[in-house]
């Protein structure tokens, strides 16, 4: 008896290992869930479900970004502006270049690598810490994305693009949504399976430790970076093919939802704990809050008071965690 309890507690660890420590999270997903499907009739149509996947994909593709940044002990002020950056530069290859789509995207996630290679080298070869080096690229690339149009928003993409945030697919879920869960799959499969994302972990828990492994540490911190600011990008076009126009102000505050998101999710901010699974649920917990809140009319100002308050609830629990641990 003993022994079948032993195996029914090892699978159920192995069933939840995917959560990376956000058990805890999940639950509070479904206490939320729980709560508004009470308050609200609409809530738990099929409907408003599928309008909050719609609603968190750029959020969701960005967290993603952020949970390695995060996982490597960084931070990363700069992906809002650089999500403006990436609208901006292939609404003006588009639109004012005339150059096609196929172009016009591959340039913008060009421009948004270069800005996440730029905050890598500040950080390992110039010594800059992680909140400076991407503070400075928050306010570069927020200017060049006003230089480019002179702060001017362009309007009117193809037909094919607009329909990514539109059309159906069997009836469910858009292009954008699947690109997001892609995107998702694709990091979590990176993390659990590749020794290179098993790197991250260590070279967030002790980099010293990671660079006596063996582990370069600064290309590493460089590769995130990237690849952080490259996902940022890609947001940046999905926001684009949802709102069919790019304008350079896009992404203000992002960053907070972003790094939030990661944070209420479980990954912690100290670097070397955490998960795609966490973060997945962190970011429906925003998106599920939002538009919970929206149908019960509660006002956008106590609706950043509570989202503020569900933050640091989050963190003092993570903390609280650690400390029984």
């Amino acid at each position: 008896m003993v022994s079948l309890d032993v195996k029914q507690a090892t699978s159920t660890r192995k069933g939840l290992a995917w959560l990376s420590g956000a058990t805890g999270p999940l639950l509070g997903l479904v206490a939320l869930c729980l709560f508004l499907s009470v308050m609200s009739d609409s809530f738990l149509s099929l409907r408003n479900g599928l309008n909050i996947l719609d609603q968190i994909t750029v959020l969701g593709i960005m967290a993603v970004g952020m949970t390695f940044v995060i996982l490597i002990g960084g931070i990363d002020l700069s992906v809002g502006s650089v999500l403006a950056l990436s609208m901006m530069v292939m609404g003006w290859t588009a639109n004012v270049a005339g150059l096609p789509m196929a172009v016009a995207i591959p340039f913008a996630l060009l421009a948004s690598a270069l800005s996440g290679l730029v905050i890598g080298l500040m950080i390992t070869r110039f010594r800059v810490p992680a909140f400076i080096a991407t503070l400075a690229m928050m306010s570069v690339a927020r200017g060049v994305a006003n230089m480019i149009t002179d702060g001017q928003q362009i309007v009117g993409f193809p037909d094919w693009f607009m329909m990514l945030a539109i059309d159906r697919h069997f009836g469910i879920l858009t292009a954008t949504v699947f690109i997001m869960l892609i995107v998702a799959l694709a990091a979590w499969i990176f993390l659990q399976f590749r020794a290179e994302g098993r790197m991250l972990y260590a070279v967030g828990g002790n980099p010293e430790v990671a660079r006596l492994a063996g582990i370069n540490v600064p290309r590493v911190t460089v590769a995130v970076y990237v690849l952080c600011s490259m996902l940022a990008g890609l947001a940046g076009i999905v926001l684009a093919a949802r709102l069919d126009s790019v304008q350079p102000s896009s992404g203000l505050g992002y960053e907070l939802d972003t790094i939030a998101a990661v944070v209420i999710g479980g990954t912690s901010l100290s670097g070397g704990a955490g998960g795609i699974g966490g973060t997945l649920i962190g970011v429906l917990i925003i998106g599920v809050l939002r538009n919970g809140l929206n149908l019960l009319n509660v006002s956008p100002f106590l609706q950043q008071v509570i989202i503020g308050v569900v933050i640091v609830i989050a963190v003092a629990a993570e903390t609280l965690r650690k400390r029984s641990r």
